[in-house]
């Protein structure tokens, strides 16, 4: 019980970590690629409570998270970069 409330635990985390990176994708060009994945990433928090989750399973979602996470640093630097450039001139 302990570890399947864990893994829950550990699932909510890398859903959370992606969903808070959606304002910030607005302004990339892939934001209209993945409103849909959003709205299914919330979903799926709503319904953690009702899944039966193994380790393997959570393991590999946090690996995907991680790797998702590097995939943006580079267009999410062109974006802070881009907004700090406008900040800058004003």
């Amino acid at each position: 019980m302990k570890e399947l409330k864990e893994l829950k635990s550990r699932l909510r985390n890398c859903l959370h970590t992606i969903l808070e990176l959606e304002p910030d994708l607005d302004d990339i060009e892939l934001s209209h690629d993945l409103r849909d994945e959003f709205g299914m990433l919330k979903m799926l928090i709503e319904r953690i409570n009702e899944m039966e989750l193994v380790e393997a399973d959570v393991a590999r979602i946090e690996s995907a998270t991680a790797n998702f996470l590097e995939e943006l640093q580079l267009p999410m630097s062109h974006v802070k970069f881009t907004a700090e450039k406008r900040r800058f001139l004003q």
